[in-house]
């Protein structure tokens, strides 16, 4: 992120100076990728669109059908279309989200029930706070508040990642018990709603549900399964959450012909071309119907969604652009505020709700091109890397060869056209050229690893040593690359417009289903977040703890006694709580978004005065730091480094998804225990042993 600057507008003139000399070439790079493009797209794609449908029915449950699925798709698509355009991180996913869901349901809440506006000036009123949105995300952008979003640490991250956790898990929940009763103004006289249908309507619906959630979670892990081929395993790991969600679809028509039509209950929404969705583009002109007074008390509400969307928002482009993906081109999160403020009044005018960055599914992007940059890569160097040794090259020359081609390749050929942004990510894209010799510094770092591999003992005169693999060093030791391009978010984009015109489709899931799905966002965004992790460990008896040590851990399990672990947990516990409490008081809940805001204040100037700073650090780390664990066969260990990098090319993403946590973050994972920890852990274990051999003798 830039230096805060306090004058106006120079957070935005610096985004918008260091993304125009990339402009050119976030295109270039695209369309040279040609069709292997379409591969992070399909992949972005549906990882965009379940949950938009999702979200759609969600929220047409909550307004009484005044907004569907149409609406969250329609949003989604105008929104990443202009994002993908003008905005300036490409590798931003935006989206219709959880937090616009609940906000969105507040407002409709209040306004149904005021008098003097009632359901029929819901959209306009809604339109009223986007407008106010738009209002205060332009005056953040021009006044560098993107500048203090490293005060949001991990704790706040964390804490707000567990709040969606649990509204996802409480959606499916009422989702699912509201598969057994009819629902509100509904006919009660039709058949489906007799109390039989009911109850076997509910069974289903259970069963379908419960069905998505397993397989779903299920299709997480194929990438690591025994069976079937790479890119087998790879297809049901990438597309299994979208694959399920039609399996589960397409058996619930193989139901006995029996079963009244209405059972299971299906999605309903109306089509793109009825006229309740062609009201909805007609907002603009009631603006001024909405009173005086309602129209300056949206002001409160709006303030809410700015703030959660600043966060929002800003967090997902932090997590598209991890420092560990290598990306080359610079950041631009006061310009995508601006972007933001853009889209927010267009989607109001058009009385549709509007989308800001989402999570997972930008760094997921952001992996994804990541695979594919590596692939390409890889590719090249081992082919070269197998000629210069079939020739008899020196392991110098080898290493030479191959770091020219990581060059040309990673800097789009033209090693003479190379510009210092690829020295220094931060600086523009436009400026002076450098030469081949400092551009080979660079690249000497990176591949640090690699030279050392082929170049043993730093005696290059020699041939390339038996023991290296191009196939499994090349593997291990390439940098992760990313291939930052505007293409594949603009496909998708038009790929979710497209949506739309196959609405009857979409209407033949079963709303079941979808309940499925909100569990399984729920339980999949767990793992990876330190937060659950620690909540975790309060219930594991200090007997076991060590069985926690013996796997991948995070850091702070070594470094930070554990009853400091335990209140900083219970602390977080505690304020989750409060937090989730708030969301179900009527109408003062639209306010929780300031609790969170009140944890800068918390963390900046209460919690340290309680907690040891190194602990504290430790505990919120801005990055994810995890320790391998102790092995007990100390011959697994000896050959770990090579067996890392044993994988072909359609492992690629395998190892990207190892070190990667399931809402897109990357793991830094080092060696683990110092000689003392695994002394202690030894001791602990043969305590163990030892107090169970009498038992095992009698």
């Amino acid at each position: 992120m830039s230096r805060p600057n306090k004058a106006p507008f120079s957070g935005v003139t610096e985004d918008l100076k260091g993304r125009a000399g990339c402009y050119k070439q976030d295109w270039n790079h695209g369309f040279r990728s040609g069709l292997r493009i379409l591969a992070p797209t399909l992949y972005i794609f549906f990882a965009s669109a379940v949950p938009v449908i999702a979200f759609g029915e969600q929220l047409s449950k909550d307004t009484d059908s005044a907004l569907t699925t149409v609406e969250t798709l329609a949003s989604t698509a105008i929104c990443g279309i202009i994002h993908s355009i003008i905005g300036g991180q490409p590798l931003l996913i935006v989206g219709v989200a959880e937090p616009t869901i609940i906000m969105y349901t507040y407002i409709y809440n209040f306004a149904k029930n005021q008098p003097n506006l009632g359901e029929k000036m819901f959209l306009p009123w809604a339109a009223w706070v986007c407008i106010w949105t738009a209002v205060m995300l332009f005056l953040m952008a021009i006044f560098n508040v993107a500048a203090i979003l490293n005060k949001f640490t991990r704790f706040a991250g964390e804490l707000f990642g567990m709040l969606i956790t649990i509204l996802f898990m409480q959606e499916a929940i009422k989702g699912m018990v509201g598969e057994f009763s009819a629902p509100d103004g509904s006919n009660q006289s039709q058949s489906t709603f007799q109390f039989q249908w009911l109850y076997i309507n509910g069974l289903l619906g259970f069963i379908f549900s419960m069905g998505v959630l397993y397989t779903a979670l299920a299709s997480r892990s194929a990438r690591s399964s025994l069976y079937g081929t790479a890119w087998q395993r790879s297809l049901i790991a990438d597309y299994g959450v979208p694959l399920m969600v039609i399996l589960w679809t397409a058996l619930s028509y193989s139901l006995p012909s029996r079963i009244p039509s209405g059972v299971p209950r299906r999605l309903f929404t109306p089509l793109p071309w009825e006229p309740k969705s062609l009201q909805h583009w007609t907002v603009a002109k009631d603006l001024f119907s909405v009173p005086t007074v309602h129209i300056f008390l949206a002001i409160v509400p709006a303030t809410m969604v700015a703030g959660l969307y600043f966060f929002d928002h800003s967090v997902a482009s932090q997590m598209s652009q991890q420092k560990e993906f290598n990306l080359k081109n610079p950041s631009a999160y006061h310009y995508d505020i601006l972007v933001l403020s853009l889209t927010t009044l267009i989607c109001g005018l058009l009385g549709i709700p509007p989308s800001n960055g989402v999570l997972p599914q930008s760094p997921m992007h952001t992996r994804s091109l990541a695979v594919l940059k590596r692939q390409l890569l890889r590719k090249k160097m081992v082919q070269t890397a197998k000629e210069g040794m079939m020739n008899n090259a020196t392991s110098s020359e080898v290493y030479v060869k191959m770091q020219d081609v990581f060059i040309k390749m990673d800097h789009g050929g033209d090693v003479s056209t190379i510009s210092t942004k690829h020295l220094h990510y931060h600086m523009p894209c436009s400026s002076h050229y450098i030469t081949k010799a400092l551009l080979s510094v660079s690249a000497h770092k990176e591949l640090k690893d690699l030279k050392d591999a082929i170049i043993p003992e730093g005696n290059g005169s020699g041939t390339v040593p038996e023991v290296f693999d191009p196939e499994k060093h090349v593997d291990a030791y390439l940098p992760v690359r990313v291939n930052e391009q505007r293409v594949s978010n603009l496909l998708q984009s038009l790929l979710i417009a497209g949506c739309i015109g196959v609405t009857p489709l979409i209407q033949k899931i079963p709303t079941s289903v979808l309940w499925g799905y909100f569990a399984y966002m729920s339980i999949d965004s767990l793992p990876g977040n330190q937060f659950w992790e620690r909540i975790q460990l309060l219930f594991i008896t200090p007997q076991r703890r060590y069985k926690v040590l013996e796997g991948a851990h995070a850091s702070f399990m070594e470094s930070v006694p554990f009853n400091t672990i335990c209140t900083f947990t219970l602390f977080q516990l505690i304020y989750l709580l409060i937090v989730f409490g708030m969301t179900w008081i009527p109408v003062a809940g639209i306010l929780f978004p300031l609790l969170f805001f009140f944890l800068i204040i918390i963390r900046q100037h209460f919690i340290p005065k309680y907690f040891d700073p190194s602990h504290l650090r430790e505990l919120d780390a801005a990055e994810y730091e995890e320790l391998k664990g102790f092995t007990p066969d100390p011959s697994v260990c000896e050959d770990e480094s090579v067996r890392s990098g044993d994988a072909q090319p359609g492992y690629a993403s395998e190892i990207l998804e190892e070190f990667t946590t399931h809402r897109g973050e990357l793991k830094r994972r080092n060696s683990t225990f110092r000689d003392g920890r695994l002394l202690q852990l030894n001791s602990i274990k043969m305590t163990r042993e030892l107090s169970r051999a009498p038992s095992r003798l009698t």
